[in-house]
Protein backbone atom coordinates (compact mmCIF):
# COMPACT_ATOMS: atom_id res chain seq x y z
CA UNK A 1 0.00 0.00 0.00
CA UNK A 2 2.97 2.61 1.21
CA UNK A 3 4.44 1.59 -2.44
CA UNK A 4 1.34 2.29 -4.61
CA UNK A 5 1.21 5.91 -2.29
CA UNK A 6 4.79 6.57 -3.30
CA UNK A 7 4.75 5.52 -6.94
CA UNK A 8 1.56 8.06 -7.53
CA UNK A 9 3.76 11.04 -6.01
CA UNK A 10 6.51 10.51 -8.45
CA UNK A 11 4.15 10.67 -11.08
CA UNK A 12 2.72 13.77 -9.64
CA UNK A 13 5.75 15.17 -9.21
CA UNK A 14 7.15 14.35 -13.03
CA UNK A 15 3.70 16.14 -14.58
CA UNK A 16 4.08 18.90 -12.69
CA UNK A 17 7.61 19.62 -13.53
CA UNK A 18 6.50 18.71 -17.50
CA UNK A 19 4.26 21.40 -16.93
CA UNK A 20 7.03 23.89 -15.75
CA UNK A 21 9.17 23.23 -18.45
CA UNK A 22 6.54 23.59 -20.71
CA UNK A 23 5.46 27.13 -19.30
CA UNK A 24 8.93 28.18 -19.73
CA UNK A 25 9.03 27.45 -23.20
CA UNK A 26 6.05 29.68 -23.49
CA UNK A 27 7.04 32.48 -21.66
CA UNK A 28 10.73 32.40 -23.48
CA UNK A 29 9.51 32.15 -26.88
CA UNK A 30 6.65 34.20 -26.67
CA UNK A 31 7.91 38.16 -26.69
CA UNK A 32 9.70 37.26 -29.69
CA UNK A 33 6.78 36.68 -31.66
CA UNK A 34 5.02 40.32 -31.94
CA UNK A 35 7.75 41.80 -32.95
CA UNK A 36 7.77 39.11 -35.85
CA UNK A 37 4.33 39.67 -36.71
CA UNK A 38 5.12 43.72 -36.68
CA UNK A 39 8.07 43.53 -39.06
CA UNK A 40 5.77 41.31 -40.99
CA UNK A 41 3.20 43.56 -41.27
CA UNK A 42 5.53 46.75 -41.76
CA UNK A 43 7.09 44.59 -44.67
CA UNK A 44 3.71 43.97 -46.09
CA UNK A 45 3.24 48.01 -45.68
CA UNK A 46 6.57 48.40 -47.78
CA UNK A 47 5.60 45.96 -50.41
CA UNK A 48 2.92 46.53 -53.34
CA UNK A 49 1.15 44.09 -55.46
CA UNK A 50 3.65 43.43 -57.14
CA UNK A 51 5.73 42.18 -54.31
CA UNK A 52 8.66 45.52 -54.83
CA UNK A 53 9.50 47.89 -52.12
CA UNK A 54 8.75 51.19 -51.91
CA UNK A 55 11.52 53.53 -52.25
CA UNK A 56 12.04 55.90 -49.02
CA UNK A 57 11.85 53.55 -46.44
CA UNK A 58 15.28 51.31 -46.41
CA UNK A 59 17.20 50.78 -49.31
CA UNK A 60 15.22 51.85 -52.50
CA UNK A 61 14.98 48.59 -54.67
CA UNK A 62 14.00 51.21 -57.26
CA UNK A 63 14.98 54.69 -59.29
CA UNK A 64 14.77 57.62 -56.66
CA UNK A 65 12.50 60.26 -58.23
CA UNK A 66 14.34 63.97 -58.10
CA UNK A 67 14.08 67.12 -59.24
CA UNK A 68 16.94 68.96 -61.04
CA UNK A 69 18.55 72.21 -61.76
CA UNK A 70 21.03 73.70 -64.55
CA UNK A 71 23.96 75.78 -63.70
CA UNK A 72 24.15 78.93 -65.03
CA UNK A 73 26.61 81.82 -65.84
CA UNK A 74 25.96 85.33 -64.92
CA UNK A 75 26.86 88.52 -63.21
CA UNK A 76 26.13 88.01 -59.13
CA UNK A 77 26.01 91.37 -57.09
CA UNK A 78 27.30 91.56 -53.71
CA UNK A 79 25.50 92.91 -50.98
CA UNK A 80 26.56 92.99 -47.44
CA UNK A 81 24.24 93.73 -45.10
CA UNK A 82 23.94 95.97 -41.69
CA UNK A 83 21.35 97.57 -39.32
CA UNK A 84 21.48 101.51 -39.69
CA UNK A 85 19.89 104.44 -38.61
CA UNK A 86 17.84 106.80 -40.56
CA UNK A 87 19.58 110.49 -39.74
CA UNK A 88 18.66 113.65 -40.75
CA UNK A 89 21.25 116.06 -42.44
CA UNK A 90 19.81 119.16 -39.86
CA UNK A 91 17.81 119.59 -37.22
CA UNK A 92 16.62 122.85 -35.64
CA UNK A 93 14.69 123.41 -32.86
CA UNK A 94 12.99 127.06 -33.66
CA UNK A 95 13.14 129.84 -30.93
CA UNK A 96 12.00 133.35 -30.58
CA UNK A 97 15.25 135.63 -31.02
CA UNK A 98 13.10 138.88 -29.13
CA UNK A 99 10.81 138.76 -26.26
CA UNK A 100 7.17 139.26 -26.64
CA UNK A 101 3.71 137.71 -26.56
CA UNK A 102 2.73 134.51 -29.14
CA UNK A 103 0.05 136.09 -31.10
CA UNK A 104 -0.44 133.59 -33.94
CA UNK A 105 0.56 130.95 -35.28
CA UNK A 106 0.87 130.04 -38.78
CA UNK A 107 1.54 126.27 -39.10
CA UNK A 108 0.05 122.88 -38.82
CA UNK A 109 1.97 120.38 -36.78
CA UNK A 110 3.50 117.42 -38.87
CA UNK A 111 4.16 119.91 -42.38
CA UNK A 112 5.99 120.77 -44.70
CA UNK A 113 7.48 123.75 -44.64
CA UNK A 114 10.87 125.79 -46.73
CA UNK A 115 13.38 127.63 -45.42
CA UNK A 116 12.02 131.25 -45.01
CA UNK A 117 8.13 130.62 -44.08
CA UNK A 118 6.38 132.51 -41.35
CA UNK A 119 5.94 129.96 -38.56
CA UNK A 120 4.27 132.32 -35.78
CA UNK A 121 4.04 135.66 -34.94
CA UNK A 122 4.81 137.89 -31.58
CA UNK A 123 3.17 141.21 -30.55
CA UNK A 124 5.29 143.73 -32.91
CA UNK A 125 3.98 146.59 -31.32
CA UNK A 126 6.72 147.48 -28.80
CA UNK A 127 9.54 147.24 -31.55
CA UNK A 128 7.76 149.51 -34.03
CA UNK A 129 7.71 152.04 -31.57
CA UNK A 130 11.34 151.41 -31.04
CA UNK A 131 12.00 151.45 -34.84
CA UNK A 132 10.35 155.49 -35.06
CA UNK A 133 11.88 156.44 -32.12
CA UNK A 134 15.25 155.30 -33.58
CA UNK A 135 14.74 156.70 -37.17
CA UNK A 136 13.54 159.96 -35.33
CA UNK A 137 17.06 160.24 -33.63
CA UNK A 138 18.79 159.79 -37.00
CA UNK A 139 16.92 162.71 -38.34
CA UNK A 140 18.51 164.73 -36.06
CA UNK A 141 21.59 164.09 -35.96
CA UNK A 142 21.48 164.17 -40.11
CA UNK A 143 19.99 167.87 -39.71
CA UNK A 144 22.50 168.55 -37.49
CA UNK A 145 25.39 167.53 -39.76
CA UNK A 146 23.85 168.88 -43.04
CA UNK A 147 24.20 172.45 -40.66
CA UNK A 148 28.07 171.86 -39.93
CA UNK A 149 28.78 171.05 -43.27
CA UNK A 150 27.18 174.17 -44.20
CA UNK A 151 29.49 175.89 -41.74
CA UNK A 152 32.44 174.23 -42.60
CA UNK A 153 32.55 175.52 -46.52
CA UNK A 154 31.18 179.36 -44.92
CA UNK A 155 34.77 179.01 -42.77
CA UNK A 156 36.95 177.83 -45.84
CA UNK A 157 35.68 181.01 -47.10
CA UNK A 158 36.76 183.33 -44.95
CA UNK A 159 39.94 181.49 -44.08
CA UNK A 160 41.14 181.92 -48.01
CA UNK A 161 40.24 185.70 -47.51
CA UNK A 162 42.73 185.33 -44.14
CA UNK A 163 39.40 186.67 -42.01
CA UNK A 164 38.87 183.84 -39.61
CA UNK A 165 41.98 181.69 -37.41
CA UNK A 166 43.08 178.34 -38.52
CA UNK A 167 42.11 177.01 -34.99
CA UNK A 168 38.24 178.02 -36.37
CA UNK A 169 38.55 176.48 -39.53
CA UNK A 170 39.94 173.33 -37.77
CA UNK A 171 36.63 173.21 -35.33
CA UNK A 172 34.38 173.27 -37.83
CA UNK A 173 35.82 170.28 -39.89
CA UNK A 174 36.07 168.29 -36.66
CA UNK A 175 32.37 169.12 -35.85
CA UNK A 176 31.48 167.70 -39.25
CA UNK A 177 33.43 164.76 -38.48
CA UNK A 178 31.87 164.29 -35.08
CA UNK A 179 27.99 164.24 -36.46
CA UNK A 180 28.94 161.94 -39.44
CA UNK A 181 29.87 159.74 -36.69
CA UNK A 182 26.27 160.12 -35.17
CA UNK A 183 24.79 159.63 -37.87
CA UNK A 184 26.40 156.43 -38.60
CA UNK A 185 25.57 155.24 -34.66
CA UNK A 186 21.84 156.40 -35.56
CA UNK A 187 21.79 154.60 -38.73
CA UNK A 188 22.91 151.33 -36.92
CA UNK A 189 19.89 151.64 -34.42
CA UNK A 190 17.75 151.95 -37.05
CA UNK A 191 18.68 148.67 -38.81
CA UNK A 192 18.86 147.03 -35.19
CA UNK A 193 15.54 148.04 -34.33
CA UNK A 194 14.51 147.11 -38.53
CA UNK A 195 15.92 143.50 -37.54
CA UNK A 196 14.36 142.98 -34.06
CA UNK A 197 10.76 144.50 -35.76
CA UNK A 198 11.41 141.60 -38.57
CA UNK A 199 12.64 138.87 -36.04
CA UNK A 200 8.89 139.54 -34.24
CA UNK A 201 7.64 136.94 -37.45
CA UNK A 202 9.52 133.56 -36.51
CA UNK A 203 10.63 132.29 -39.61
CA UNK A 204 11.46 128.23 -40.73
CA UNK A 205 15.53 128.55 -40.61
CA UNK A 206 15.50 124.80 -43.40
CA UNK A 207 13.51 123.10 -45.37
CA UNK A 208 12.10 119.87 -43.48
CA UNK A 209 9.14 118.68 -41.83
CA UNK A 210 7.64 120.45 -38.82
CA UNK A 211 7.10 118.51 -35.38
CA UNK A 212 4.45 118.98 -32.40
CA UNK A 213 3.80 122.61 -31.15
CA UNK A 214 5.63 123.16 -28.10
CA UNK A 215 3.89 126.61 -27.50
CA UNK A 216 0.53 128.23 -27.59
CA UNK A 217 -0.55 131.27 -28.55
CA UNK A 218 -0.20 134.02 -25.68
CA UNK A 219 2.56 132.57 -24.39
CA UNK A 220 5.05 135.51 -23.11
CA UNK A 221 8.26 134.36 -25.07
CA UNK A 222 12.05 135.29 -24.21
CA UNK A 223 14.85 136.01 -26.37
CA UNK A 224 16.17 132.63 -27.10
CA UNK A 225 14.24 130.92 -24.75
CA UNK A 226 15.38 127.27 -23.57
CA UNK A 227 11.52 126.13 -24.87
CA UNK A 228 11.37 125.80 -28.74
CA UNK A 229 8.53 126.67 -30.66
CA UNK A 230 8.63 123.42 -32.86
CA UNK A 231 11.32 121.10 -34.10
CA UNK A 232 12.40 121.06 -37.81
CA UNK A 233 13.92 117.94 -39.24
CA UNK A 234 15.51 118.05 -43.17
CA UNK A 235 14.11 114.83 -44.32
CA UNK A 236 14.90 115.62 -48.15
CA UNK A 237 17.75 114.33 -48.72
CA UNK A 238 18.02 111.81 -45.55
CA UNK A 239 21.32 110.05 -44.32
CA UNK A 240 21.31 106.44 -42.70
CA UNK A 241 24.27 105.70 -40.77
CA UNK A 242 25.21 102.26 -40.44
CA UNK A 243 28.26 100.07 -39.53
CA UNK A 244 30.13 97.02 -40.99
CA UNK A 245 33.41 94.81 -40.10
CA UNK A 246 36.18 95.62 -41.03
CA UNK A 247 36.73 91.95 -42.43
CA UNK A 248 34.00 93.16 -44.83
CA UNK A 249 36.08 96.85 -45.69
CA UNK A 250 38.43 95.92 -48.30
CA UNK A 251 36.41 95.60 -51.45
CA UNK A 252 34.17 98.88 -49.92
CA UNK A 253 37.35 101.32 -49.46
CA UNK A 254 38.63 100.10 -52.64
CA UNK A 255 35.71 100.91 -55.03
CA UNK A 256 34.85 103.81 -52.85
CA UNK A 257 38.61 105.30 -52.97
CA UNK A 258 38.52 104.93 -56.83
CA UNK A 259 35.30 107.05 -57.00
CA UNK A 260 32.27 104.67 -57.49
CA UNK A 261 28.79 105.61 -56.62
CA UNK A 262 27.96 102.48 -53.99
CA UNK A 263 24.21 101.70 -54.19
CA UNK A 264 22.72 101.22 -50.72
CA UNK A 265 19.32 100.02 -50.34
CA UNK A 266 17.03 100.88 -47.16
CA UNK A 267 14.78 98.37 -46.26
CA UNK A 268 12.50 97.77 -43.21
CA UNK A 269 12.94 96.40 -39.94
CA UNK A 270 11.31 93.05 -40.82
CA UNK A 271 13.89 92.89 -43.80
CA UNK A 272 10.76 92.61 -46.19
CA UNK A 273 10.04 95.94 -47.89
CA UNK A 274 12.54 97.76 -49.49
CA UNK A 275 11.64 101.44 -48.67
CA UNK A 276 14.20 104.06 -50.43
CA UNK A 277 17.22 103.24 -52.49
CA UNK A 278 20.46 105.55 -51.66
CA UNK A 279 24.26 105.69 -52.27
CA UNK A 280 27.22 105.44 -49.91
CA UNK A 281 28.16 109.26 -48.84
CA UNK A 282 31.33 109.43 -46.31
CA UNK A 283 32.88 106.95 -44.16
CA UNK A 284 34.29 107.37 -40.32
CA UNK A 285 38.09 108.22 -40.36
CA UNK A 286 38.82 105.13 -37.78
CA UNK A 287 37.58 101.99 -36.85
CA UNK A 288 35.77 101.27 -33.40
CA UNK A 289 38.03 98.89 -30.91
CA UNK A 290 35.17 97.90 -28.80
CA UNK A 291 33.45 95.92 -31.90
CA UNK A 292 35.71 95.86 -34.93
CA UNK A 293 33.57 97.61 -36.58
CA UNK A 294 33.43 101.15 -39.20
CA UNK A 295 30.80 103.59 -39.65
CA UNK A 296 29.46 104.23 -42.71
CA UNK A 297 26.73 107.12 -43.95
CA UNK A 298 24.90 106.52 -47.05
CA UNK A 299 22.51 109.38 -48.73
CA UNK A 300 18.89 109.45 -49.74
CA UNK A 301 16.95 111.54 -51.74
CA UNK A 302 13.26 110.32 -49.74
CA UNK A 303 11.16 111.88 -52.22
CA UNK A 304 8.40 109.26 -51.44
CA UNK A 305 9.10 110.28 -47.18
CA UNK A 306 9.33 106.56 -46.35
CA UNK A 307 12.60 107.06 -44.15
CA UNK A 308 12.06 109.41 -40.57
CA UNK A 309 14.71 110.24 -38.39
CA UNK A 310 16.19 107.75 -36.02
CA UNK A 311 14.36 105.04 -37.84
CA UNK A 312 15.79 101.83 -37.77
CA UNK A 313 16.20 100.14 -41.71
CA UNK A 314 18.25 96.95 -42.82
CA UNK A 315 20.85 98.22 -44.97
CA UNK A 316 21.80 96.48 -48.24
CA UNK A 317 24.66 97.51 -49.47
CA UNK A 318 26.16 97.27 -53.19
CA UNK A 319 29.84 96.26 -52.45
CA UNK A 320 30.33 94.60 -55.99
CA UNK A 321 29.40 92.82 -59.17
CA UNK A 322 30.98 89.26 -60.19
CA UNK A 323 30.85 89.01 -63.48
CA UNK A 324 30.38 85.66 -65.54
CA UNK A 325 30.89 83.38 -62.79
CA UNK A 326 29.00 79.96 -62.22
CA UNK A 327 25.46 79.84 -60.32
CA UNK A 328 23.91 76.96 -58.91
CA UNK A 329 20.83 76.41 -56.72
CA UNK A 330 21.68 76.57 -52.88
CA UNK A 331 19.26 73.79 -52.56
CA UNK A 332 21.37 71.78 -54.45
CA UNK A 333 24.69 71.81 -52.12
CA UNK A 334 25.21 69.30 -49.95
CA UNK A 335 27.98 69.55 -46.84
CA UNK A 336 29.94 66.01 -45.73
CA UNK A 337 32.64 65.24 -43.83
CA UNK A 338 34.83 65.84 -47.26
CA UNK A 339 33.53 69.06 -47.79
CA UNK A 340 31.08 70.68 -49.87
CA UNK A 341 29.65 68.43 -52.80
CA UNK A 342 26.51 67.95 -55.16
CA UNK A 343 24.87 64.63 -56.99
CA UNK A 344 25.33 65.81 -60.84
CA UNK A 345 22.83 63.96 -63.40
CA UNK A 346 25.50 61.24 -65.34
CA UNK A 347 23.43 60.90 -68.20
CA UNK A 348 19.72 60.59 -67.94
CA UNK A 349 19.02 58.12 -65.03
CA UNK A 350 22.60 58.52 -62.72
CA UNK A 351 24.13 60.57 -60.47
CA UNK A 352 27.20 61.05 -59.64
CA UNK A 353 29.07 62.71 -56.03
CA UNK A 354 30.85 66.02 -57.08
CA UNK A 355 33.20 68.32 -54.89
CA UNK A 356 32.82 71.94 -54.99
CA UNK A 357 34.86 75.42 -54.36
CA UNK A 358 32.04 77.61 -53.57
CA UNK A 359 31.74 81.37 -52.99
CA UNK A 360 29.36 84.09 -52.17
CA UNK A 361 25.86 83.04 -51.39
CA UNK A 362 22.24 84.84 -51.29
CA UNK A 363 20.07 82.01 -49.91
CA UNK A 364 18.83 81.08 -53.61
CA UNK A 365 21.82 81.20 -55.62
CA UNK A 366 25.57 80.17 -54.85
CA UNK A 367 28.62 81.04 -56.37
CA UNK A 368 30.38 78.32 -57.71
CA UNK A 369 34.74 78.76 -58.02
CA UNK A 370 35.50 75.08 -58.55
CA UNK A 371 33.80 72.01 -59.33
CA UNK A 372 30.65 72.94 -62.03
CA UNK A 373 30.13 74.17 -65.44
CA UNK A 374 27.22 75.72 -67.43
CA UNK A 375 25.12 73.51 -68.42
CA UNK A 376 25.72 70.87 -65.14
CA UNK A 377 22.13 69.34 -63.92
CA UNK A 378 22.49 69.32 -59.97
CA UNK A 379 19.88 67.60 -57.80
CA UNK A 380 17.52 69.45 -55.46
CA UNK A 381 15.44 67.21 -53.82
CA UNK A 382 15.53 63.68 -53.30
CA UNK A 383 19.27 63.96 -52.25
CA UNK A 384 18.49 62.29 -48.66
CA UNK A 385 18.26 58.56 -50.42
CA UNK A 386 20.70 59.46 -52.94
CA UNK A 387 24.23 57.64 -53.08
CA UNK A 388 27.25 58.00 -55.83
CA UNK A 389 26.10 55.76 -58.96
CA UNK A 390 22.44 55.55 -57.87
CA UNK A 391 19.94 55.24 -60.58
CA UNK A 392 17.37 58.22 -60.35
CA UNK A 393 13.95 59.06 -62.02
CA UNK A 394 14.23 63.01 -62.85
CA UNK A 395 10.45 64.18 -61.97
CA UNK A 396 11.03 67.87 -62.88
CA UNK A 397 13.62 68.81 -64.98
CA UNK A 398 14.43 72.66 -64.58
CA UNK A 399 16.78 73.75 -67.15
CA UNK A 400 16.55 77.50 -66.70
CA UNK A 401 17.02 77.54 -62.83
CA UNK A 402 18.62 79.15 -61.27
CA UNK A 403 18.69 82.41 -63.48
CA UNK A 404 21.40 85.07 -62.49
CA UNK A 405 20.34 87.61 -59.99
CA UNK A 406 20.86 90.25 -62.30
CA UNK A 407 18.14 88.89 -64.43
CA UNK A 408 16.10 88.43 -62.00
CA UNK A 409 16.65 92.28 -60.59
CA UNK A 410 15.18 93.48 -64.15
CA UNK A 411 12.20 91.31 -64.42
CA UNK A 412 11.50 92.12 -60.51
CA UNK A 413 11.55 95.93 -61.56
CA UNK A 414 9.27 95.28 -64.60
CA UNK A 415 6.75 92.76 -62.95
CA UNK A 416 6.61 92.72 -59.25
CA UNK A 417 6.47 94.95 -56.53
CA UNK A 418 9.82 96.17 -55.27
CA UNK A 419 9.35 94.15 -52.11
CA UNK A 420 9.48 90.72 -54.43
CA UNK A 421 11.96 91.96 -56.58
CA UNK A 422 14.48 92.18 -53.73
CA UNK A 423 13.76 88.62 -52.23
CA UNK A 424 15.87 87.17 -54.60
CA UNK A 425 19.02 89.35 -54.03
CA UNK A 426 19.49 89.72 -50.34
CA UNK A 427 23.70 88.19 -50.64
CA UNK A 428 25.62 87.57 -47.74
CA UNK A 429 29.51 87.26 -48.39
Amino acid sequence: MQSSVSHKSRRWLFALLILLVIGALCWHFWPSSAPQKNGQAQSAARTGKSGMMRPGFGASAGPVPVRVAAATVGDFPVYYKALGTVTALNTVNVRTQVAGQLVKIHFQEGQMVKAGDVLAEIDPRNYESALLQAQGTLLQSQAQLKNAQVDLQRYRGLFAEDSIAKQTLDTAEALVQQYQGTVKTNQGAVEAAKLNLDFTKIRAPISGRLGLRQLDVGNLLAANDSQALVVITQTQPISVAFTLPENNLDTVLTRFRGGAKLPAEAWDRGDVKQQASGVLQSLDNQIDITTGTLKFKALYENREQTLFPNQFVNVHLLADTLKNVVLAPSAAIQFGNDGTFVYVMDGDKKVKIRPLKVGSSDGNVTVIKDGLAAGDRVVLEGTDRLKDGGEVDVVNDSQDVPKAPSEQLKEGATSKAPAEAGKAKKVGA
